[in-house]
């Protein structure tokens, strides 16, 4: 099984912005947004690239996967 691998709270960081200011430009709950950047949750491929766009990266930048033994 892939372990997914994030960084979303690094690039969320460097764009100076709260969890909860991230959540509302892609339209999600902070809730949401502290499970993707504890790698509890999977986005979807539409958040996925809608959190790229809002932090001006690449979506493999914010996930990758990690394969467990």
């Amino acid at each position: 099984m892939a372990k997914l691998i994030s960084n979303l709270k690094k690039y969320r960081l460097l764009n100076n912005l709260t969890q909860e200011e991230l959540a509302e430009k892609v339209k999600v709950r902070r809730e949401t947004i502290i499970h993707l950047e504890a790698g509890r949750y999977n986005p979807s491929l539409k958040l996925a690239l809608n959190l790229a766009k809002v932090l001006n990266v690449k979506v493999e930048d914010l996930f990758s996967f990690e394969e467990e033994d």
